[in-house]
């Protein structure tokens, strides 16, 4: 690493540069974020793959501990104070944010042009506005033509997978994207998001409108089982898994390895045609909102099987 003529830290002039930069790092590692992960496992070190597609995306600023993770894992551990001095020092300069919402979708060059700006309050608010619609907007136009790195496969069932034999299975969900919506939470959809107490991103439920770019798919695997697949532009695609554990028990994950994610059996319930239905994995009870709550951000769970309004979602085609 650090051959020369490569585009190292000390050349970042902007933030954007400097995450131009680090994914230079990250390509010429030929390595997934999982694999990184690992690898940043082996040293005692945490990089939560979900948080390093964030910041390599621009999303959010990269944290020091975070960076240092990151180099070292790519290889370059001689580089790593390097890396995270040219950070700090575009920050001191004001050519890069100290800190980004956690929530923030849309990139951090958008941020440090707006912070830069000499306005009224009321005016940055709605320039933010503004920039969040339009990158939401973008991203799902390239995604609506199948045209986001995943092979025209990810919004039309290209692989021969969920469009092609969902229809033909009971209980007949709909093929290609879908939107999983609690009943106990009008307007909110199940989606990617994160919860206290755990970095890596899991289910959560937030308004429908605001879960572009991240698109949800059934993949069938016999009868009336699933695998509930996401697909996303920067974290690529994955299966939810529920985990057990004492910290994260009935924590809904993506992970790459889709074989080795959970297996939801999904009933109908209630009347004919209401696309109602229950979501079980075999030992570890049904899918859930966490408290039955109908707040944004609520986690997504799985809790013993009740007959209850939160153990319910809607199963509909995406819009």
């Amino acid at each position: 690493m650090g051959e020369k003529g490569d585009s190292g830290p000390q050349q970042a002039t902007t933030a954007e540069e400097f995450v131009a930069a680090l994914r230079d790092l990250k390509e010429r590692t030929g390595l997934t974020y999982r694999q990184l992960e690992e690898r940043a496992a082996e040293r005692g070190e945490v990089l939560a793959r979900s948080t390093l597609a964030e910041v390599l995306g621009g999303r959010r600023a990269p944290r020091p501990e975070l960076l240092g993770a990151f180099v070292r894992a790519c290889g370059d551990a001689g580089r790593a104070d390097e890396w995270i001095e040219a950070w700090e020092a575009l920050a001191r300069k004001g050519a890069g944010p100290t800190a980004v919402d956690e929530r923030a979708r849309f990139p951090v060059n958008v941020l440090v042009n707006i912070l830069r700006l000499r306005v009224p309050s009321r005016v940055v608010v709605v320039a933010m506005a503004v920039a969040a619609l339009t990158a939401a907007v973008t991203a799902w136009s390239v995604l609506s033509t199948g045209d986001a790195g995943d092979g025209g496969k990810a919004g039309n069932g290209g692989d021969g997978g969920p469009a092609a034999a969902s229809a033909s299975v009971w209980p007949r969900l709909p093929g290609g994207r879908v939107q999983i919506r609690p009943v106990v939470a009008d307007g909110m959809c199940v989606t990617d998001g994160r919860v206290r107490g755990y970095e890596p991103l899991v289910a959560v439920q937030r308004p429908c409108g605001e879960t572009a770019p991240q698109e949800t798919l059934l993949e069938p695997l016999g009868g009336s089982n699933y695998r509930i697949r996401w697909y996303h532009p920067d974290h690529g695609r994955a299966c939810l898994k529920a985990l057990d554990g004492t910290a994260v028990a009935g924590l809904l994950e993506p992970w790459e390895a889709c074989d080795q994610a959970s297996r939801f059996h999904i009933e109908p319930t209630g009347a004919d045609g209401s696309r109602r239905y229950t979501l079980r994995v075999e030992g570890q009870g049904c899918m859930a909102v966490k408290g039955a709550a109908k707040t944004a951000n609520t986690a997504v769970v799985m809790r013993p099987c009740e007959a209850k309004p939160h153990h319910v979602f809607v199963i509909e085609p995406a819009p």
